[in-house]
C-alpha cells in the first residue's frame, strides 16, 4: 500500500483564538507515538464523541487533537509482534479519542497492546456499526448473566432504547430469547422500529419516572440495562424482581444517584458497573467473539447502521448531542468493502 504524505481527519482545537472544528488535511507529525500505522476504514459517532466536540465537554485534555473513541481499518506498519502489515484490527476504549489521537482520521497510530484482530465473521463496517456502543451493551448483557439472568425469570427492560448502546441491548437480548421492554422518549416516531430491532413491548419513558411512594415498588423486571442514569435509577431498582440486576453504563439523564439501601437487602438485587474502556483484554476477546457469533446483533446491524462521510461528521454529532440520533451513524474513512 502506497502511504500519502498527507491526509484528511477531524481536528479540534482550543487556543487563544477560541474553540474550533472541522476537516483539516493532516500531516504525520500530528499522530502520537506507537508501533501500529493503521489506515482506518470506518469509524463510529458517539455521545463521548459528541461531547469532544464542545468547548466545555470535558473529554479532550489537550489541543489540537484528534476524536473518535472506536477504529477499524487495515495495518500499513507495524513494530508489534502480535499484527503485520495487511491484518484487520479494531480498537476501543484505552483512551482512544480521549487522551490518545482517535478514528476520526483516515490514518491512526496505536499502541499495539490495545488492538484486536477483527473476527472474520465481521467486516469493518459491520465492527464499527457495533463500536463501543454496541459492546457496552454486550458488557451489560455478560454482566447480568453472569448474575443469573434467564429468559424464564420474566421480562428484561432497556432504557434509552433507540440510542446506541439500547438498541443493541434489544436486538441480543431478543436473538438470546429473552422478552424485552424498551423505554424511549421518541415512542410515536420509533416503535415500529424497536420492535423490528425485536423489542416485544414499547412503552414511553414517562410511564417510568413518576416517583412511587414507599421503599419499595411491585416487582417488574428480571434485569433492567441502562445506559442512561440519573433519577430514574432508584425508581427501576425498586421494581427489580428479587435476586434480578441492572447494568448501568451512561449518565445522559444525570449523575445524581439518591436511592435507598432497601432494594439490595430485601431483594438482593445488584446494581452492575459496566466500563467499556479499561476493562482486560482477556474479556475484550470473549466479548467480540460472541458479537461475531452467537449474539451477533443481526436486526440492529441489518436495519440500525447509517453511513456519514467524515465532512458530515459535524452534522451527526450535533445530532447526537440534541438527542436526535436513532441508531448509530458509522464513519466512512477509506472504505475497502
Amino acid at each position: 500500500m502506497v502511504i500519502p504524505t498527507q491526509f484528511q481527519a477531524y481536528v479540534v482545537h482550543k487556543d487563544d483564538q477560541g474553540f474550533r472544528s472541522g476537516i483539516e488535511t493532516c500531516s504525520w507529525e500530528q499522530l502520537p507515538e506507537g508501533d501500529v500505522t493503521i489506515n482506518v476504514q470506518y469509524s463510529s459517532v458517539n455521545y463521548k464523541d459528541g461531547l469532544a466536540s464542545l468547548p466545555d465537554g470535558d473529554i479532550v485534555r489537550r489541543y489540537p487533537f484528534i476524536p473518535g473513541i472506536d477504529l477499524a481499518g487495515t495495518v500499513v506498519h507495524s513494530a508489534h509482534a502480535s499484527f503485520h502489515e495487511g491484518d484487520q484490527v479494531l480498537c476501543t476504549g484505552y483512551g482512544l479519542g480521549v487522551s490518545h489521537e482517535g478514528g476520526f482520521s483516515q490514518y491512526a497510530r496505536l499502541n499495539g497492546d490495545w488492538l484486536l484482530h477483527l473476527p472474520q465473521s465481521l467486516t469493518p463496517k459491520e465492527a464499527m456499526g457495533i463500536g463501543t456502543a454496541g459492546f457496552t451493551a454486550a458488557l451489560s448483557i455478560h454482566a447480568m448473566l453472569n448474575n443469573g439472568l434467564r429468559p424464564e425469570h420474566g421480562p428484561v427492560l432497556v432504557t434509552g432504547a433507540t440510542g446506541g448502546v439500547g438498541s443493541f441491548a434489544i436486538s441480543i437480548l431478543s436473538r438470546l430469547g429473552y422478552e424485552v421492554i424498551a423505554s424511549t422518549g421518541k415512542l410515536e416516531e420509533q416503535k415500529d422500529w424497536l420492535q423490528s430491532l425485536g423489542a416485544h413491548q414499547v412503552i414511553s419513558r414517562d410511564e417510568l419516572h413518576p416517583p412511587k411512594s414507599g421503599v419499595m415498588s411491585s416487582e417488574r423486571w428480571s434485569g433492567v440495562v441502562d445506559p442512561v442514569g440519573g433519577g430514574i435509577l432508584p425508581e427501576l431498582l425498586k421494581q427489580i424482581r428479587y435476586g434480578g440486576s441492572a447494568a448501568l453504563s451512561g449518565l445522559t439523564g444525570g449523575t445524581e444517584f439518591n436511592g435507598t439501601v432497601f432494594p439490595f437487602i430485601l431483594r438482593g438485587i445488584k446494581l452492575l458497573g459496566i466500563d467499556s474502556v479499561n476493562c482486560s483484554m482477556m474479556l475484550r476477546k470473549e466479548i467480540w467473539g460472541r458479537l461475531a457469533a452467537e449474539w451477533k446483533p443481526e436486526t440492529m446491524l441489518g436495519d440500525g447502521i447509517k453511513e456519514v462521510a467524515l465532512t458530515e461528521l459535524p452534522e451527526a454529532l450535533n445530532l447526537i448531542l440534541r438527542g436526535k440520533a436513532v441508531g448509530r451513524s458509522v464513519v466512512v474513512l477509506n472504505p475497502k468493502e
